[in-house]
């Protein structure tokens, strides 16, 4: 029997359930958020570009083995019509401990509307100029 997805009625909806199911480092419930498109798009912090499923899952299981990644978006710059939506925002990076980093990432995550929901298709996420790079490195937060 095929596994039911859940629907999400808006692009805030899936961006809020993709920053808490990396939080929770719950890879099945983040994988559930991408489209069913083999063209879906991830970019890590001074990571390469992956593209298909299977690069994303095996990159977010690399990332969740060291635990959640506590993220707090700032700043959000929205672009929306009917089909699709791009969200862009600095995310503050917090510890495990729950105390922020100087760690600020800029990411942009596009959604598009399917017959399922939306879903995400692309996330890319650099460091943000200055101390945030070398905290990155410094703390292992991600590859």
């Amino acid at each position: 029997m095929p596994k039911i997805r859940k629907q999400f009625g808006t692009a805030d909806d899936i961006e809020n359930a993709l920053y808490d199911a990396i939080g929770r480092a719950d890879l099945e419930a983040l994988m559930e958020l991408w489209a069913d498109d083999e063209e879906i798009v991830c970019i890590h912090p001074d990571g390469t570009r992956l593209i298909g499923y299977a690069a994303i899952r095996t990159s977010w299981e690399e990332i969740f083995t060291r635990g959640g990644v506590h993220i707090r978006p700032l700043q959000l710059h929205t672009s929306h019509n009917v089909m699709s939506a791009v969200h862009n925002l600095i995310e503050a990076v917090f510890t495990i401990e729950g105390a922020q980093r100087d760690v600020h990432i800029l990411a942009t995550n596009v959604y598009v509307k399917t017959p399922l929901g939306w879903r995400l298709v692309l996330h890319h996420a650099s460091t943000a100029p200055g101390k945030a790079k070398s905290e990155l490195v410094a703390n292992n937060v991600l590859h």
